[in-house]
């Protein structure tokens, strides 16, 4: 599961690399269709009764109201589904009338929204004229009260996002995974199940590439290829993606290829075409590129039989000028679901709106952050195409999809190319509307961020991490708070909103490292600098510079257990002893209010539920900043 508002872009960009090779691909959205399927009247009906079959002294919450409006959650899922799909807007008017669909615990949060007239909730929200996003936001909070449901009564790791990611996410063993897919099938397994098998009766592939982007994603991609194995054992299945790229870099655990007869790392172009042409008899095994598999007798390299081998004959990738197009071609684009989780501007684009998702150069050109995985080909390696080839993939992707807002997915797309592709776009006169990812480095002035707004950027986002000089200098951040609120003023002024990625608990932070942070934060929300953020706690990575050099940080770090499985996330030891799980809850508390125009007023020690520090930052340092511009 990653997002239900438009695919993830990974299967797109393989299809489309893989077509433009005269390969016969096709391409399947699993998660949506699950989830479609489980929110419909006979998924819902299948729900009810396994909700049935639970005590009803043990019913949550959210079942007691399930089972308490169940006839009107069966008349209304279908509706509400195609509204959110976008298929019968004018319901808006019923659902804001707050009689139209059943409201379950999730309406709750409404009551936080109040005034003190006892007016309107979402009233200061929306607005007089927001009634469709104010119906979408109730029919979101409709959906999430029936994930509940399905979590409490189905299956206790159920999540629209996350689903099981437990089992997979930094897990140095495979046995969590290997008894859960051992474990008899729940309802949400059946239905995954069939749907798989539905999917090979359409297409009959002889060969089937599952890519996981992300941990909860893996527990559904093994129970796929448990399906195929089990009924189609012919079919060859190869599992990819961000998940594997990162976490499973040492596999040794032969029981992967139960399910999977090939893993392979990082791009996955090279590798494939690795991999079809040893399909095809055109190379031996020994040729594979950037590929696990299990031995299959001691002859294989000096191999145990069925220990796990790599193999990586070095061939230059495929240039990232020469992948060809992304396509859509056999995902359902008008089935997606616009949810508003978040009545943020800023923060709802990531699940609301269909975004035709591109790249404009692979991996990172700053490639310095001491908290990422620079040592990683997703990041380490950076290469560009001209404004042209990107312009003609644009145009190209708007006359398959009929769709204009594009996401682009960089790690860090350089300005100098994003100048470049915004000259572009104007002169081709476009039309489209994009938001993506960058540095808030100086290079984006005042003008350039004019141009971009003229090229179609809504919306942009950006590390600012720790709002401390003294760690983004450790950090190797290349910029200072300072700069930041310069840059980020500046892109608001082109009209252009602005989302800011937030760190707490980096090595040797401080309690008053973290007041001071967050007054900064403060400050550039009240200056109309960001509109959005969101604040995450740090997790040192062995791929990154802090976890291959935890002495420049000064920490150390706890030992690893043998990994055989997935590594990634390792433990620390810092000798400043911040309690960091205790200040994220104030810091997400301030933020979450912060981007809903609360508490900017507000002295930032008032979040934290103990005392703090008073800030040591001036209350017009941001202000003090804006006015030094240039």
């Amino acid at each position: 599961m990653t997002q239900l508002n438009t695919p993830y872009p990974s299967t797109a960009y393989l299809t489309g690399f893989l077509r433009s090779r005269g390969v016969a691909a096709m391409q399947e959205d699993l998660a949506l269709a699950l989830v479609l399927q489980l929110l419909s009247p006979a998924g819902l009906r299948a729900v009810a009764a396994r909700v049935d079959a639970v005590p009803a002294k043990k019913h949550s919450p959210a079942m007691q109201e399930f089972t308490a409006q169940r006839d009107r959650y069966l008349a209304t899922i279908g509706p509400a589904i195609a509204f959110l799909q976008g298929r019968d807007s004018t319901l808006a008017h019923r659902i804001v009338g707050r009689n139209f669909l059943p409201e379950g615990p999730r309406f709750a949060s409404l009551d936080v929204y109040v005034d003190d007239e006892g007016g309107d909730p979402l009233g200061w929200a929306f607005g007089a004229l927001g009634l469709h996003d104010r119906a979408k936001h109730l029919a979101t909070l409709y959906l999430n009260d029936l994930a509940d449901v399905l979590r409490d009564a189905v299956d206790p790791r159920f999540e629209f996002v996350r689903y099981a990611e437990s089992l997979a996410g930094s897990q140095p063993t495979f046995e969590p995974l290997a008894q859960a897919l051992a474990a008899p099938p729940n309802l949400v397994d059946d239905t995954l199940r069939d749907l798989t098998l539905a999917a090979v009766e359409r297409h009959a592939p002889t060969v089937v590439l599952l890519s996981v982007p992300f941990p909860g994603a893996a527990y559904a991609a093994f129970r796929i290829a448990q399906t195929l194995k089990a009924q189609h054992p012919h079919i060859v299945t190869v599992l990819g993606g961000g998940f594997v790229n990162t976490e499973l870099r040492e596999l040794t655990e032969p029981r992967v290829f139960d399910y999977f007869d090939y893993v392979t790392l990082d791009a996955g172009e090279r590798p494939l075409l690795a991999l079809l042409e040893h399909l095809q008899g055109q190379r031996s095994r020994q040729r594979l590129v950037r590929t696990f598999v299990r031995a299959e007798d001691g002859a294989e390299g000096g191999d145990v039989a069925g220990a796990v081998q790599y193999i990586n004959m070095m061939e230059p990738d495929i240039a990232f000028a020469e992948v060809g197009t992304p396509t859509w071609d056999g995902l359902p684009l008008g089935s997606y679901l616009s949810l508003l989780d978040m009545l943020n501007p800023m923060h709802r684009l990531w699940s609301d709106g269909r975004w035709n998702k591109l790249t404009v150069a692979h991996g990172c050109y700053w490639k310095k952050c001491s908290f990422c995985d620079v040592s990683l080909d997703y990041i380490g390696r950076y290469e560009g195409a001209s404004a042209t080839v990107l312009a003609d993939r644009i145009a190209q992707i708007v006359h398959e999809t009929g769709q204009t807002g594009f996401h682009f997915v960089d790690e860090a797309a350089p300005p100098k190319a994003l100048k470049a592709l915004a000259t572009e776009l104007i002169a081709r006169n476009a039309g489209i509307s994009w938001w993506g990812n960058i540095r808030f480095e100086k290079t984006f002035s005042p003008e350039l961020c004019n141009l971009l707004a003229d090229s179609g950027c809504i919306a942009i986002s950006g590390g600012l991490e720790v709002a401390s000089d003294r760690l983004l200098t450790l950090m190797k951040k290349g910029v200072s708070v300072d700069q930041v609120a310069r840059v980020t003023r500046a892109f608001t002024d082109a009209g252009i909103l602005v989302h800011a990625y937030l760190m707490y608990g980096f090595p040797t932070q401080t309690v008053q490292d973290t007041v001071d942070a967050l007054e900064y934060v403060r400050q550039l929300f009240a200056n109309g600098c960001i509109q959005s953020g969101f604040f995450h706690r740090f997790a040192c990575t062995v791929h990154s510079p802090v976890g291959q050099h935890p002495e420049d940080y000064g920490v150390t770090l706890q030992p690893l257990p043998p990994v055989s499985f997935a590594k990634n996330d390792i433990g620390f030891h810092d000798p400043t002893g911040v309690d960091h799980d205790a200040l994220g809850g104030a810091l997400k508390k301030a933020i979450y209010n912060y981007m809903h125009g609360i508490g900017l007023e507000e002295d930032v020690r008032s979040w934290f539920p103990f005392k703090v520090p008073k800030t040591t930052v001036q209350r017009n340092r941001i202000e003090r900043a804006l006015r030094e511009r240039g």
